[in-house]
C-alpha cells in the first residue's frame, strides 16, 4: 500500500511582522541561554 504525504511550507519576505517577531524571540532566547544554559523559555 502506498502512502501519499502532502508537504506544505510558508515563507514571508524580509520586514514582514513574522520575521521581526522571530528575531525578537530569538534574541530573548539567546539572552536567557547566555545567563543560564539550562533555561527554558516559551515565547
Amino acid at each position: 500500500m502506498s502512502q501519499n504525504i502532502l508537504f506544505t511550507s510558508e515563507s514571508v519576505t524580509e520586514g514582514h511582522p513574522d520575521k521581526i517577531c522571530d528575531q525578537v524571540s530569538d534574541a530573548i532566547l539567546d539572552a536567557c541561554l547566555a545567563q543560564d544554559p539550562l533555561s527554558k523559555v516559551a515565547c
